[in-house]
C-alpha cells in the first residue's frame, strides 16, 4: 500500500513538473499587438510637486479627473530632454544621459499566467560613473488593483514616488518608496515585478508603507536578451499568488506602469511612463489577450 501511494505521489510530482514546463511565454510575439510608450527622465518630479498645483499646471487637470497621459503622452520625450539637461527638476544633472527611451510592450495569456514583453533600444551610454556597475539594465512594472492608491489611476506608479525618499535632495537615506496610507491588508498596494540584468534575476515584491522586493509567489520568472542595441524582456507570472499580489481576472482593467533603469542607474535616475491601462481580455491601453 505504502508503494502504491509513494508511486502515484512521484507520477502526480512528474505530471504537475510537465505541465509547469509546458506553460511558457509565446514562442512568436509577431502577431501580438504592440503598445508604442516613451519613457521620460523625470527627475525630481516628485508626486507632491505634481500636485500642489504652484508650479505644474496639470494639477488642476487632475483634480478634474483627467489622466497624466491625457496631457504629455504626445510630448514625453521633450519632457524629459528638458529634465535631463537640468533646467528643470533636476539639481544634479548628468551630462549625456539620454532623456527618454522608447519602448513596446505586448501582453498575452493562457488563462492561468500573463506574459509581458517588453523591447527597447538602449541609448547611448552617458559615460559617467555607474552607480549599480552589477546590473547596467533593470527594468520594473507596477500593477494596480481598483484605484485605492492615490494617484494610481491618474499617474501609474507616481504614487509611489515621494520627494523625501532616498536619492531625492534632501531626502532620507533610510526611506524607500511608498504610498500614501499604504496597507496591505486594505489593498492599498502597488504588485511590483523586477528584472536585473547584471544578477540575470527577477523579483517579486510590492510597495505599501515601503518598498519590499520579495514576498510576492505570483511571479514565476523573467527572462532578458539582447541582440546589438536591443532589449527583450518577458515576465511570466500567475493570475494569483500570495502576500502583495494582485489577482487578474479575465474582464478586468488594471492600473500600470513601469521603469528601466538604463546606464547602470539607481534610484530616481531612471526612466518612466506615464499611467496606462492592462486589460485581461478587456479593451485598455494594453490589452492581454488569450492565446
Amino acid at each position: 500500500m505504502h508503494k502504491t501511494l509513494m508511486a502515484t505521489a512521484v507520477s502526480a510530482a512528474l505530471s504537475l513538473a510537465a505541465g509547469t514546463a509546458l506553460a511558457a511565454a509565446p514562442a512568436d510575439w509577431s502577431g501580438i499587438q504592440a503598445k508604442e510608450i516613451t519613457l521620460f527622465y523625470p527627475g525630481t518630479s516628485a508626486m507632491e510637486w505634481i500636485t500642489k498645483g504652484t508650479e505644474h499646471g496639470g494639477a488642476r487637470a487632475l483634480r478634474k479627473g483627467e489622466t497624466c497621459a491625457d496631457c504629455h503622452s504626445e510630448e514625453a520625450a521633450d519632457v524629459g530632454n528638458l529634465i535631463v539637461s537640468g533646467e528643470k527638476n533636476e539639481p544634479s544633472p548628468i551630462a549625456g544621459k539620454a532623456g527618454f527611451i522608447n519602448a513596446k510592450v505586448q501582453a498575452a495569456h493562457d488563462g492561468e499566467q500573463l506574459y509581458l514583453r517588453f523591447t527597447w533600444q538602449q541609448p547611448k551610454a552617458s559615460g559617467a560613473a555607474p552607480m549599480d556597475a552589477d546590473n547596467p539594465v533593470k527594468i520594473a512594472y507596477l500593477l494596480e488593483d481598483g484605484g485605492k492608491v492615490e494617484l494610481a489611476e491618474q499617474g501609474g506608479c507616481w504614487g509611489s514616488c515621494h520627494g523625501g525618499v532616498r536619492t531625492m535632495p534632501g531626502g532620507d537615506e533610510q526611506k524607500t518608496k511608498y504610498v500614501k496610507d499604504g496597507s496591505l491588508a486594505n489593498g492599498v498596494y502597488y504588485d511590483l515585478n523586477q528584472w536585473r540584468s547584471g544578477e540575470n534575476k527577477a523579483y517579486d515584491g510590492h510597495i505599501a508603507e515601503a518598498r519590499v522586493m520579495e514576498g510576492g509567489t505570483a511571479l514565476v520568472g523573467a527572462e532578458g536578451s539582447q541582440n546589438g542595441d536591443t532589449w527583450s524582456v518577458v515576465f511570466t507570472r500567475k493570475f494569483t499568488g500570495g502576500e502583495g499580489d494582485v489577482s487578474l481576472a479575465s474582464g478586468k482593467v488594471y492600473n500600470f506602469g513601469f521603469a528601466i533603469h538604463d546606464d547602470s542607474a539607481t534610484g530616481r535616475y531612471h526612466h518612466v511612463s506615464l499611467g496606462y491601462k492592462l486589460g485581461i481580455d478587456a479593451e485598455a491601453d494594453i490589452t492581454a489577450s488569450k492565446q
